[in-house]
């Protein structure tokens, strides 16, 4: 005996709708510890392209969904974000991040106020680190739970409204974009938030596991509606613009580099405001008053090979000025998209650069984002 171990092998888990993806002929990878479908027959750019003309079907349900508990619960959460938690509306939610000490960022999440409790919907492969960071850092009067019980459904695109309001028998579908709501359909009670990842009007749908296979069947049979694979849902954020955390974002970038200035309180920025208390606070609100060195942007290829990341950037002298975090070829305007971090200096729409790929230099442009315009229902 050599006295080394073999390494632990953790089995890749299942989402409610496994043997619904492999009845339809999805193509499976593993994803963030679970077993995710990639495309499915028809294939990514078809998948991609029916979600913005009509409404694609995500299972999402690798999502972690965390409720908190508490009376001090949203005072508590807003020590560790750097948004205005405690003031959020009751059936409305934020988008925001946790951030380290360093002002990097941690996990990007949704946080919805439901009556007297605050759910919380987190990035995969960080759920159960969240949850541990959570249970750190909160009072002993707030108290968060993984909710393991729970799937998760996102259905987006210029139909879904229309086709979600067809199907509710108690409630509406009628909501403005970033807020909740509780609705029957088919005689299950499914908590609805007007939010997505595509850039597309649409909805996240949590329900019971055991319910979640006769829901997506339901939504399915709906003419419109396909189901769509984690391939699409890459493309389709790319184009909106959209961070995917481990990539666009992670604990070297803080929220400032990385374009989203918006999830600050302005009221830190008061003379007379709140007194900031989240992790990183002194570095991230120094870079919103002062500029950061390098800033997220938009990058277009300008010619037909896409640009991938970890590809790095040039200027005209060929000095290193960034690197490429996400790039891929995106269908609704047939050309190939990317994100990078640039230094501040080169950020400027338009501005020429080179990404080396593959030992090749090839032209590219700093571009605004998103590249697809957006279509949030505001009301």
């Amino acid at each position: 005996m050599s006295g080394l171990s073999s390494p632990i092998y953790t089995p890749l888990k299942k989402t409610a709708l496994f043997d619904l993806h492999l009845e339809l002929g999805a193509k499976m990878v593993g994803f963030a510890g679970y077993q995710m479908p990639v495309s499915y027959k028809s294939g990514i750019i078809k998948e991609h392209l029916h979600t913005r003309k009509y409404a694609g079907l995500f299972d999402i349900s690798h999502m972690g969904q965390i409720r908190l508990h508490g009376e001090n619960a949203g005072a508590e959460l807003e020590k560790l974000v750097p948004g205005n938690i405690h003031g959020l509306k009751n059936h409305r939610q934020r988008y925001t991040v946790f951030t380290n000490e360093q002002g990097g960022i941690l996990d990007d999440l949704i946080v919805s106020r439901l009556e007297d409790n605050w759910l919380l919907v987190v990035n995969a492969a960080c759920k159960q680190q969240d949850y541990e960071y959570l249970s750190e850092r909160l009072s002993d009067g707030c108290s968060p739970i993984i909710l393991e019980n729970l799937a998760l459904l996102a259905l987006q695109g210029p139909c879904a409204a229309e086709i979600l309001e067809s199907l509710i028998s108690e409630g509406s579908a009628s909501i403005p974009f970033m807020a909740t709501s509780e609705v029957t359909i088919a005689g299950m009670t499914c908590q609805i938030s007007r939010c997505g990842y595509t850039g597309e009007d649409g909805y996240e749908i949590s329900l019971p596991n055991d319910q979640a296979e006769e829901l997506a069947r339901l939504l399915l049979a709906q003419e419109q509606v396909q189901l769509i694979g984690l391939g699409a849902r890459d493309s389709l954020r790319l184009e909106a613009g959209l961070c995917l955390y481990g990539h666009d974002i992670d604990a070297t970038t803080t929220p400032i580099e990385a374009g989203l200035h918006w999830v600050i309180d302005r009221n830190y920025l008061k003379p007379d405001g709140k007194k900031p208390e989240f992790p990183g606070a002194q570095t991230i609100i120094a870079q919103l008053q002062s500029g950061p060195d390098r800033q997220r942007v938009g990058i277009l290829p300008l010619g037909r090979t896409p640009v991938r990341e970890g590809a790095e950037l040039f200027n005209q002298n060929n000095e290193r000025v960034g690197i490429i975090t996400s790039g891929g070829f995106g269908p609704s305007i047939g050309t190939p998209v990317a994100m990078a971090y640039v230094a501040s200096k080169y950020c400027t729409i338009d501005a020429e650069l080179t990404a080396l790929v593959r030992g090749r230099n090839l032209p590219v442009k700093v571009a605004s984002m998103p590249f697809v315009p957006h279509h949030y229902y505001r009301g």
